[in-house]
């Protein structure tokens, strides 16, 4: 299930790029004109299948890099060394899976041909520690939480570099025919591109600032889609469809967004009449999203009936009964999704989520140990360092407790907060545990003060540490 990191425009970062803030009670509702990083199982599981035979054609080991859905009405995306970012705009106005994927080549195009200065601006900014990983549940253990703007300091830099994107027409071009050779390489057709770019063509006419973000940075030209044209007629797969899998699947991406972005859009759009998968699972989640629970669930039951090992399904499910006070509830179907795909991290945390609020001793050690194997697999997964914080906290287990908040701040990337936690965690760990340890790491990487150093040094401390 699709769920926002927090909304960023009312934080700190409003200097940088007018993003949202304020933790919304319930799962994406990307503000229209705010962009928030999301976290979501499916959409990134379907993502990162369109992409793994562009990424390997291209010659990137795609176990590298790094998908980021980021909610915004907006078309655009992004490639850089270990990184691709797709808008929620992009999927949304894509027609089929090939033009996704057309756009998809000609982004790592850029990096094929060279166009650095871009992807170097983005690792400068040190992206993956402001990663906001959430998954589904998270936010209603957060939201209202003043906490909700905290640690995000350290994103201005990152997200500054969203609107500092852009190419030369010259270099658009030389990415279109990398994007068109990789995509042949893939043996997937380059029919896609072709098709989106000339969808687009009027963009060309507007004035710069009634343009897509994409198409700001990414110029278009009539002449520039004749070229792509010609170059992708010429791929031997040029004609070859697209799988009724793929299909498929893009249309669950695209229903499934728009019922939490805009739900009475997509109750309109997704009428009662259409009884197919994708149509079913909006009005699912629209109906969640408008705050009628039981007509939600009375569909999500539905489908279960149809798909009943479906992990989404009953992930939606214990999601909705969570968010609506029905904890107790909520935790079979969530321990269903977690069973029938245990490898997905998201899904360990939104039962771990549950688990803590029951206010059973061994439920509250259970969800503990739901967190830790989540970590395991994202240990920069700030959500589950928060919720891992508030399960030691509800076991006494003060200096543990400490820790857990110091990750999760180290992990936003605000070292003031992380040092500060982490000290305090010092003092309650007992010395030369490997908590204790990581404790002092991370006063060490989080800027500390010449007194911290002093007093580190003083105990050997900063000859015992050892790096993360």
């Amino acid at each position: 299930m699709v769920s926002p990191a927090r909304p960023l425009s009312r934080s700190v970062l409003a200097a940088a790029v007018a993003l949202s803030v304020a933790l919304p009670a319930a799962p994406v509702r990307a503000e229209d004109e705010g962009i928030a990083l999301i976290r979501d199982t499916e959409i990134e599981e379907i993502l990162r299948k369109d992409s793994e035979p562009i990424f390997k054609a291209a010659g990137i080991d795609s176990k590298s890099i790094e998908i980021l859905l980021i909610g915004s009405k907006e078309l655009n995306a992004f490639a850089a060394p270990q990184t691709m970012g797709v808008f929620t705009g992009l999927i949304l106005e894509s027609d089929n899976p090939n033009q996704l994927q057309g756009v998809i080549a000609h982004e790592v195009g850029h990096l094929a041909a060279g166009h650095s200065a871009r992807s170097g601006e983005m690792n400068a900014a040190g992206m993956k520690p402001f990663l906001l990983t959430m998954g589904l549940g998270v936010l209603a253990a957060l939201a209202g939480s003043g906490e909700a703007a905290a640690g995000l300091v350290g994103s201005a830099g990152y997200f500054g570099t969203l609107g500092a994107m852009g190419y030369s027409r010259e270099q658009e071009s030389r990415a279109d025919q990398a994007g068109a050779a990789t995509l042949e390489r893939a043996g997937i057709s380059g029919k896609g591109i072709a098709e989106f770019f000339d969808k687009f063509r009027y963009q060309e006419v507007f004035q710069e600032a009634r343009r897509f973000a994409y198409f700001r940075s990414h110029p278009l030209s009539s002449s520039r889609i004749e070229a792509l044209r010609h170059r992708v007629e010429l791929n031997a797969s040029y004609g070859k469809p697209d799988t009724p899998e793929a299909i498929e699947e893009h249309k669950i991406m695209k229903a499934k967004l728009e019922g939490f972005i805009t739900p009475t859009t997509a109750i309109v759009k997704y009428t009662e009449k259409d009884t197919s998968y994708p149509a079913r699972y909006a009005r699912a989640i629209a109906y969640y999203q408008m705050k009628q629970p039981d007509q939600s669930l009375k569909l999500i039951d539905a489908l279960l009936v149809d798909q009943p090992n479906n992990p989404y399904l009953w992930e939606l499910k214990g999601q909705v009964l969570f968010e609506f006070g029905r904890a107790v509830e909520a935790e079979a179907p969530q321990r269903k999704s977690v069973a029938l795909m245990p490898e997905a991290p998201l899904l360990r945390i939104n039962l771990g989520q549950t688990l803590i609020a029951l206010d059973d001793d061994a439920k509250i050690e259970e969800g503990a140990a739901e967190l830790r194997k989540a970590l395991t697999q994202e240990d920069d997964n700030a959500v589950a360092w928060r919720l891992l914080a508030q399960a030691y906290d509800k076991q006494g287990k003060e200096g543990l407790a400490r820790l857990a908040t110091g990750e999760y701040f180290f992990s936003l990337g605000n070292p003031q907060q992380a040092r500060v936690f982490a000290m305090r965690a010092r003092e309650k760990l007992t010395k030369d545990t490997p908590e204790w340890r990581r404790a002092t790491d991370i006063v060490l990487t989080s800027k500390p003060s010449k007194d911290d150093l002093k007093d580190l040094a003083r105990e050997g401390s900063i000859v015992r540490s050892s790096s993360r």
